[in-house]
């Protein structure tokens, strides 16, 4: 039998909406699936950690690294460079281990066009109230750039039909067992139709 090659699970969500604190909870109670860890030139935000929950990076690197095609895909968000680096991912799922991409609408269908073979999972929040509410209580941008967050997240959400699986984040719990079972039928998956 040949050896099984990994499973590239991709979410994106809405800025706000708990994708980060999913995903984080959905990598610690799945075996073997891990995360990617996307570079950015944003500065850190309390509690980040480089290395752990992105690679922070001067934007003269970033766009080095982004002429040399090094990453699988990237995006300008809010005048900062975002980008998932490309040769570790396709490491680790030709050697069969999961990956687990979290990033904007943007990159998701930039990795679409690519034809890679991915599941695509799209996290929703309760509503626009609520997301307004939880960037607002987050505390870390302005009240215009929540304004801008809410414009884009708007456009993000119109574009959730084209995911194959969408999670509403009502309670962290109740949407973590929604994303535990669509890593499991994956898994269990014998063919995609894409």
């Amino acid at each position: 039998m040949t050896k099984k090659k990994g499973k590239l699970f991709i979410i994106s969500a809405p800025s706000g909406s708990g994708k980060t604190t999913l995903c984080a909870n959905l990598v610690e109670s799945v075996d073997s699936l891990y995360r990617s860890i996307s570079m950015t030139t944003r500065a850190p935000r309390p509690g980040e950690q480089d290395g752990m929950d992105y690679i922070f990076i001067e934007k003269p690197e970033f766009i080095k690294r982004q002429k040399r095609n090094e990453f699988l895909e990237w995006a300008k968000v809010f005048n900062e460079y975002y980008g998932t680096p490309k040769k570790h991912i396709m490491h680790m799922l030709k050697r069969g281990s999961d990956v687990l991409l979290s990033i904007d609408v943007q990159g998701a269908m930039k990795i679409k066009r690519l034809k890679l073979d991915a599941v695509y999972i799209f996290i929703l929040p309760p509503s626009i109230e609520m997301l307004k509410e939880r960037l607002i209580n987050r505390s870390t941008d302005s009240k215009k750039a929540i304004q801008q967050r809410l414009a884009v997240s708007k456009k993000e959400i119109s574009c959730s039909d084209k995911y194959d699986y969408i999670v509403v984040n009502n309670r962290l719990e109740s949407a973590l067992d929604s994303l535990r079972a669509v890593v499991v039928a994956e898994r269990c998956r014998v063919k995609r139709n894409h």
